[in-house]
């Protein structure tokens, strides 16, 4: 039986506890404080906590009677289904098998909702929580650049290295914490909410790490990293040569049996506290059991287990030590894929442990140890679903599946806790389920997907329809918990189309002389290593953005800015849109939109000069994200990862269904902040551009603005 920690005693007093922090980027470790250190100070926390106990709940039974006193609702509940596409949606209730979704539109309200521009996750879960444009709130796409050097950065988060740090011998001792800065701008809606004393519970919702401080609990979603500081590196264990190539999203081990027994390791963070900083790496030994089926997995000096093959390990805790007592802790799962003839083995990201994490994940800090004592350990990954791995072959389609629905009822175990710890405020949730799978499974509903033809079908169509049967199961199970003054909405940041050719803008600059290579360079590597930058007017980066290389921004810059640049743009603008798959072939690009005219907002410098608005069926290249320069502009997508919504904002749409009747038939996703919080008698800040759902049709703030 697993013991529980009593909630209030954990979270009394745990501001105090000092947070951790971590860095964050491609190929980056971390460094990190012994957890211990902080479970410490929580205990002692606990302790004043029960003595202080009677004057807090007093304090807030007074507050809490004040702050709902003008709310229209006692509860509001969001339950956010990542990419939910309208057009399936309607196809499925209309032929019945909706019938959650269809009762909620029928007694309340369904609409297509208008997601951002661009129509990426992070991008658009921002404007969710803040009500906010993208300028407003400094996100566009997963990934940044760094004019300096042209190289990408992690759009939501910056990390510093410790300012002060002690050497003993060959270890460098961080003695201040690394400053971790969210780069998201603005507030969220539950921080408002928290201010006038309305209670929240937010759960994986994107960019919401690292956690902010604010009245409720928090776990992160979308952008937290691993324990490597990656958004998630899977390792796949293979006697076989020629499966050691794993171009994305993980790493090949090759391993070599000697009788029946396997040794090697597993690669962990990088040791930080070195002056010279490496890997910490654990012995990792595989006996084989071919009479029971499976494996004895032993990890260090850990005990070991035995796992069957084609089946996923529960959660199994890594310990990784720094040296001088530290400790840093993950969990990861194990599937063994094969035992004969060759051995083959998938490793998850190394996760950070809940129970004991290496990084803030929550807020307070032990809400995820809260969870963990509660509802066993769980994934905490950010792009927690792996669909790398079935990219790359490490995980068969059935393989992913499993995974991918053990992760969801992880987070409808939360869900269900949510609910009944917050009778009164808002319980906010961002269920990834629905984007993995269709990113994954949409070329099962498009007959003409280049990717039916370059591997056999296993699968069918029904595997979607099966997802969207299930999410209407959630959402029955959660209107049931409702009550009579609860509130409910159901709402994606975009849709979903079918993703059939790749799109190398780069490869296009270069053919028309935008970009440039270095002398006797008819390719150039990725991130741009063979790019002559003294000669390049533009570049792209990303998922549909395209830079000037400006002078006095870029390192390197050659165009100038003001009438120079606007001429460039309008230029590019006009012959991207005229761009064909062929000589006689379809347009590639719907609408190109520059930023100056899309954006006001005070980051709007951040965002890229122009945003590519790609027609259904076309997205960026997988070597055009890269920014790889090559002789091909457009080529078929053959991957599992069949389907997209970094296209036109125009042509994917959101969902929104709610239990309230709303007073528009063309919502944005800007207006659920605002109609949070009026639901709860707040008015909205004047800086979001939504506005409220409920009520007299006026703008956020009450002034007489438009959504933009």
């Amino acid at each position: 039986m697993k013991r529980t920690v009593p909630l209030a005693v954990l979270f009394a007093l745990a501001a105090l506890a000092p947070p951790l922090a971590g860095y964050i980027g491609p190929g980056a470790g971390f460094a990190f404080l012994s957890s211990f250190l902080v479970f410490f100070l929580t205990f002692l926390l606990a302790l004043f906590s029960l003595v202080s106990w009677p004057f807090r709940f007093l304090w807030k039974a007074l507050r809490g009677q004040r702050a709902y006193r003008g709310a229209a609702v006692d509860r509001l509940v969001i339950l956010g289904l990542d990419g939910l596409e309208p057009t399936l949606a309607e196809k499925f209730m209309a032929e019945g098998k909706l019938p959650n979704l269809a009762r909620l539109r029928k007694e309340g309200s369904y609409a297509r909702l208008r997601t951002t521009t661009p129509a990426i996750s992070p991008v658009a879960w921002s404007s969710f929580m803040t009500g906010s444009e993208p300028s407003k709130h400094n996100i566009f796409d997963f990934l940044s650049r760094d004019p300096r050097t042209y190289l990408p950065a992690l759009s939501s988060a910056r990390v510093g290295k410790p300012k002060r740090a002690l050497r003993l011998g060959r270890y460098l001792v961080p003695l201040s914490k690394p400053a971790v800065e969210g780069l998201r701008r603005s507030v969220p809606f539950w921080k408002i909410l928290g201010e006038k004393g309305v209670f929240s519970t937010v759960l994986r919702v994107p960019l919401t790490y690292p956690p902010e401080k604010f009245k409720g609990h928090l776990l992160s979603g979308m952008c937290a990293p691993d324990l490597k500081g990656s958004q998630g590196t899977f390792a796949f264990f293979t006697e076989d040569a020629g499966r050691l190539r794993m171009r994305e999203g993980g790493v090949a081990v090759p391993v070599r049996r000697e009788g029946e027994v396997i040794r090697t390791e597993i690669s962990g963070p990088e040791n930080a506290m070195l002056r010279s900083p490496e890997e910490i790496r654990l012995p990792l030994t595989v006996t084989i059991d071919k009479a029971r089926g499976g494996a004895w997995l032993a990890i260090g000096r850990a005990k070991g287990f035995f796992l069957e093959a084609k089946t996923f390990s529960p959660w199994v805790p890594i310990v990784f030590k720094a040296g001088l007592g530290m400790r840093v802790r993950a969990i990861a799962k194990f599937r063994i894929a094969s035992l004969e003839p060759k051995f083959e083995m998938y490793m998850t990201p190394l996760n950070i442990d809940p129970e004991k994490p290496a990084l803030p994940i929550a807020h307070p800090f032990v809400y995820s140890a809260y969870l963990s004592k509660l509802l066993g350990r769980f994934i905490t990954l950010g792009e927690a679903n792996d669909t790398w791995a079935l990219n790359e072959g490490a995980l068969d389609e059935a393989a992913f599946l499993e995974l991918t629905y053990a992760n969801h009822a992880e987070w409808e175990a939360m869900l269900r806790n949510a609910l009944a710890k917050t009778p009164r405020g808002l319980v906010a949730i961002v269920f990834e389920t629905t984007d993995s799978v269709q990113h994954m499974f949409f070329r099962y509903l498009d007959k003409a997907h280049p990717a039916l033809e370059a591997a056999p079908a296993r699968m069918s169509a029904a595997v979607v329809e099966e997802l969207y049967k299930r999410m209407d199961g959630l959402v029955g199970r959660v209107a049931a918990e409702l009550g009579e003054r609860g509130a409910l909405f159901v709402m994606s940041d975009h849709g979903f189309k079918s993703f059939r050719r790749g799109v190398n803008l780069n490869s296009w600059l270069h053919r028309n002389g935008y970009l440039s290579l270095r002398e006797g360079q008819a390719e150039s590597g990725e991130w741009f290593k063979d790019v002559d930058w003294t000669r390049t007017k533009a570049y792209a980066l990303g998922l549909g953005g395209v830079y000037l290389n400006l002078k006095g921004r870029e390192a390197q810059g050659t165009v100038g800015a003001g009438a120079e640049a606007a001429a460039l743009k309008t230029e590019l603008g006009r012959k991207l849109a005229a761009l064909k798959d062929g000589p006689n072939g379809p347009a590639v690009i719907t609408r190109v939109y520059d930023r100056d005219s899309v954006y006001a907002g005070p980051y709007k410098d951040n965002a890229p000069d122009l945003i590519i608005g790609y027609s259904e069926g076309y997205r960026a290249s997988w070597d055009g994200v890269t920014g790889i320069v090559d002789a091909v502009v457009v080529e078929d997508n053959t991957k599992a990862w069949s389907g997209d919504h970094c296209i036109d904002p125009a042509l994917v749409p959101g969902v929104l269904f709610s239990s309230l009747k709303i007073n528009t038939d063309k919502p944005s996703i800007m207006d659920i902040a605002p109609t949070a919080l009026e639901l709860f008698g707040i008015a909205p800040p004047g800086h979001m551009d939504g506005r409220s759902l409920i009520g007299g049709d006026k703008p956020a703030g009450g002034k007489d603005k438009k959504a933009s």
